[in-house]
């Protein structure tokens, strides 16, 4: 029996893509299996760690199967864009990840490895930064909170308040300089 279609081993991106944008679990599982080792090795050489690259190619192919029908190829393969997908999400994952190690202050705690007056200081600058976000407007509070504490991109928050993203860029680049120059005078040289 002859057919005008590749046979399955022969295939190119272009038809296990069609069929996976019609929803065919298996050939976006043929897709995946084909370029899961690029898409990783991608991800690993941003993270530099074996589970967060796992995360990393974990995201691009969920974003791929999510956006499956927004996704046109170019030639006759989709691994362009994976690999496009895999290094602004490792980016971001790196990014989320390096925002993480800081830990929320517990000024509860003495911290035994402080000497009295580094301890001063950290007290006074704790105490300005939280006086100048006082003083800020209760949408200023927040997008302090998700941008600058927490790890939120400046998209999320901007979805979150429901202002353009840059208005929060604009507001939080402000927010940055207005505890910048409350706390200069304990800060020292940069």
């Amino acid at each position: 029996m002859s057919t005008d279609l590749p046979l399955e081993s022969d295939a190119d991106d272009r038809l296990l893509w069609a069929r996976a944008r019609r929803g065919d679990r298996d050939a976006f599982g043929t897709l995946y299996a084909r370029h899961v080792r690029p898409v990783y090795w991608q991800a690993y050489r941003l993270v530099g760690n074996a589970s967060e690259a796992e995360e990393v190619v974990q995201d691009v192919f969920v974003t791929a199967w999510r956006r499956r029908s927004e996704i046109s190829l170019v030639d006759t393969s989709v691994l362009p864009w994976l690999l496009v997908t895999a290094k602004y999400t490792a980016l971001n994952h790196r990014r989320r990840s390096s925002r993480r190690r800081w830990e929320p202050l517990d000024d509860s705690v003495p911290s035994g490895e402080q000497a009295p007056d580094d301890a001063v200081v950290s007290d006074l600058l704790l105490a300005r930064v939280r006086a100048s976000v006082a003083g800020l407007s209760p949408l200023d509070q927040r997008l302090f909170e998700l941008c600058v504490v927490g790890d939120s991109t400046y998209a999320d928050a901007a979805r979150e308040v429901g202002v353009t993203h840059a208005a929060v860029r604009n507001r939080v680049s402000r927010i940055r300089s207005r505890v910048r120059a409350a706390t200069d005078d304990l800060r020292g040289p940069a």
